[in-house]
C-alpha cells in the first residue's frame, strides 16, 4: 500500500512538470506578458495580463482580480471558462493574471520536507504577493481591490495556505485537487489551529477534487472535518467531489462551479421583474411577474431593502393599488446582491379617442433620418430623409444605413378591449415610448438590445396615439414593440399586430 501511494505522488509531481514543458511551448497565450524583478524572490517574475474583452483605456470602470498559479498552463483554459460564465451572467467580466512557474515546489509548499529540498518557500512567495504583485498590479491596471486566487495540486496547497495566513489578502480561494497530504497532512493541522479565529465576512473557500479514492488520496476528507468543526461563520465554504475525474481533468468543471460559487447572487441586470412601473387603478389587482430561479428573490412594497425575512417574489405575484416594488437576489456574497425598484402608482385610465379621418390599418407611419447621436436628437429641428408606411415589409435593418440613424414611428393603435395593457419595447441603441403624448417607457442612451424595459397601463377601448422614438449609432439593430393584452389564460407579450397599427394618410 505504501509503494502504491509513493507511486501516486511521484506521478503528481510528474503531472505538472509535462503541462508545464508542454505549454512552454505554446504561443500566442491572451492578454500583456509583463514582468516585475521580486526583491523577495531575487528573480525576475513573469505574469500575462488578461483585461476584459471590453474594457476602454482610461474609464473608470474597476474590476476585480483572478490570480492563476501555475498561470502559464491554466492561462487559456481558465480564461475561456471564465468567458463562458461571464456570457451566462455568472459573473462579471475581470481581470486574469497568470503568474508563470520557476520554480513551483519552493513557491507552493509551505514546509521542506526530505526528498524535495526546494519545498518551503510559501512563506516567501506569499509575501512576494503581498508586498509586490499586487501592489503593482493594482497600480498597473484598473483593479478594484477585490482578488481570487486560483491553485491546483500543489498549488492548491498554496491557495489553502494564503486563506490561513494572510486571510485578507483574497476575497475567494479556489483550491483544486489539493495535495493536503504534503508533509503528514500538515495543513490539515495548520486549518484545525488557524481556523478558529474570524477570517473577515466575504471570505469564500472552494475545495474540490476526485470522488472515492482520489479525494482520500489528497486528504480532503480529513479538511471537511476540520472545516465542519472549526471554520467560522463569517466563512463561506464548500467542497466539492466529482465523478470519472482525473487530477487534470478535475480543473474544468472546479473553475466554472467555483466561480459560480463566489458569485452566487450576482446578476448584471439585478433582479428583473416585469412590468417594471406603472398607472395602476384604486383597488384593481395587477399582476408583476418574475422569470428567475424559484426562491432566489425577496421583495418589499414600500421600497424598503428586502431581506430574508421579506416575502419571495413568486413567478406570479399579485399586487393593489400604489406600490414600490423593491426586489433583490440573496445570495452569499452580499456585495452581488442589488436590489431592482419599480413603481406602481394610482391613476385613471387613459381616455381613448375617436377614430381619426383617413386612418388606415396596416401599418404605422414612419421617418427615417440620418445623423450621428449618442442620445435621441430633437427631431422637431430635423428633415426627414425618407418616410412611408411600416407595414408587413417593412425592415429597420435594411433601411438606408444600419448606423448612424434615427427614425420615427407613429400613428393610432386601436385597443380592442378595457384593461390593464403591459408594454415592452427593447431596442438597440436608445429609444422611447410616447401613448396619448404620455412618456412610457425612456430607455435613452448607448446601450445594447436584449434587456426591454415595460410599463403597465389601464386602456379602454378606442384609438390612442402611439410614438416611438428610435436612433442607432454602431453594432447591432435592434427596435421591437410587443404589448400583453388583458384576460389571456397564458398572459404573453406578443408584437403588436398590423390590423391595429393605423397610419393617418397625409
Amino acid at each position: 500500500m505504501k509503494k502504491t501511494i509513493s507511486l501516486f505522488r511521484r506521478a503528481l509531481f510528474i503531472i505538472p512538470l509535462l503541462a508545464f514543458f508542454t505549454n512552454a511551448l505554446a504561443q500566442n497565450l491572451p492578454g500583456k506578458r509583463d514582468s516585475l524583478y521580486s526583491d523577495i524572490l531575487k528573480e525576475e517574475r513573469v505574469i500575462q495580463v488578461l483585461l476584459p474583452e471590453n474594457y476602454k483605456p482610461g474609464s473608470e470602470e474597476k474590476y476585480e482580480v483572478l490570480y492563476l498559479l501555475d498561470g502559464d498552463s491554466n492561462l487559456k483554459s481558465i480564461a475561456a471558462i471564465q468567458q463562458f460564465a461571464q456570457s451566462e451572467s455568472y459573473m462579471p467580466p475581470i481581470i486574469i493574471v497568470a503568474v508563470f512557474n520557476t520554480n513551483r515546489d519552493r513557491d507552493f509548499l509551505p514546509t521542506n520536507v526530505a526528498g524535495n529540498a526546494a519545498s518551503g518557500g510559501a512563506d516567501k512567495f506569499l509575501s512576494f504577493f503581498k508586498s509586490e504583485l499586487i501592489p503593482y498590479i493594482n497600480k498597473s491596471y484598473p483593479t478594484n481591490g477585490s482578488n481570487i486566487l486560483f491553485g491546483h495540486s500543489f498549488g492548491g496547497v498554496f491557495s489553502m495556505y494564503a486563506l490561513l495566513t494572510e486571510p485578507q489578502l483574497f476575497n475567494s480561494y479556489l483550491a483544486v485537487d489539493p495535495s493536503f497530504w504534503w508533509d503528514g497532512n500538515y495543513m490539515n493541522k495548520l486549518a484545525a489551529d488557524k481556523l478558529s479565529v474570524s477570517l473577515q465576512s466575504g471570505k469564500s473557500l472552494f475545495i474540490t477534487g476526485r470522488e472515492g479514492d482520489g479525494l482520500k488520496q489528497m486528504g480532503i476528507p480529513i479538511m471537511d472535518s476540520v472545516l465542519k468543526s472549526k471554520a467560522p461563520k463569517d466563512l463561506n465554504w464548500k467542497i466539492a467531489a466529482y465523478p470519472d475525474e482525473t487530477h487534470g481533468s478535475v480543473r474544468l468543471k472546479s473553475v466554472y462551479d467555483g466561480l459560480k460559487f463566489f458569485y452566487d447572487g450576482y446578476s448584471n441586470r439585478g433582479v428583473e421583474f416585469h412590468p417594471m412601473n406603472g398607472i395602476v387603478l384604486k383597488d384593481k389587482p395587477y399582476t408583476v411577474y418574475f422569470f428567475g430561479a424559484p426562491k432566489s428573490a425577496r421583495y418589499t412594497t414600500d421600497g424598503s431593502e428586502p431581506t430574508t425575512a421579506s416575502k419571495i417574489l413568486e413567478p406570479e405575484n399579485s399586487l393593489m393599488n400604489s406600490v414600490k416594488l423593491s426586489a433583490r437576489a440573496l445570495g452569499r456574497n452580499d456585495r452581488y446582491n442589488k436590489s431592482t425598484v419599480g413603481e406602481f402608482k394610482i391613476g385613471k385610465t387613459l381616455p381613448a379617442n375617436e377614430k381619426p379621418k383617413n386612418a388606415q390599418s396596416g401599418g404605422f407611419h414612419y421617418s427615417y433620418y440620418e445623423g450621428e447621436w449618442d442620445t435621441l436628437p430633437d427631431f422637431s429641428k430635423l428633415k426627414p430623409i425618407q418616410s412611408g408606411i411600416a407595414n408587413k415589409d417593412f425592415d429597420i435593418n435594411k433601411l438606408s444605413r444600419q448606423v448612424n440613424f434615427a427614425c420615427v414611428i407613429e400613428g393610432h393603435i386601436e385597443i380592442q378591449k378595457d384593461g390593464y395593457y403591459i408594454f415592452v419595447l427593447d431596442s438597440d441603441d436608445g429609444s422611447k415610448l410616447f401613448l396619448d403624448d404620455k412618456l412610457l417607457i425612456a430607455y435613452d442612451g448607448l446601450h445594447g438590445g436584449g434587456s426591454p424595459k415595460t410599463y403597465l397601463v389601464p386602456l379602454e377601448k378606442g384609438f390612442y396615439p402611439i410614438r416611438m422614438e428610435h436612433f442607432q449609432k454602431g453594432g447591432g439593430v435592434l427596435l421591437k414593440l410587443e404589448y400583453v393584452v388583458p384576460g389571456e389564460e397564458k398572459p404573453r407579450p406578443i408584437p403588436v399586430p398590423f390590423e391595429v397599427q393605423y397610419s393617418s394618410l397625409k
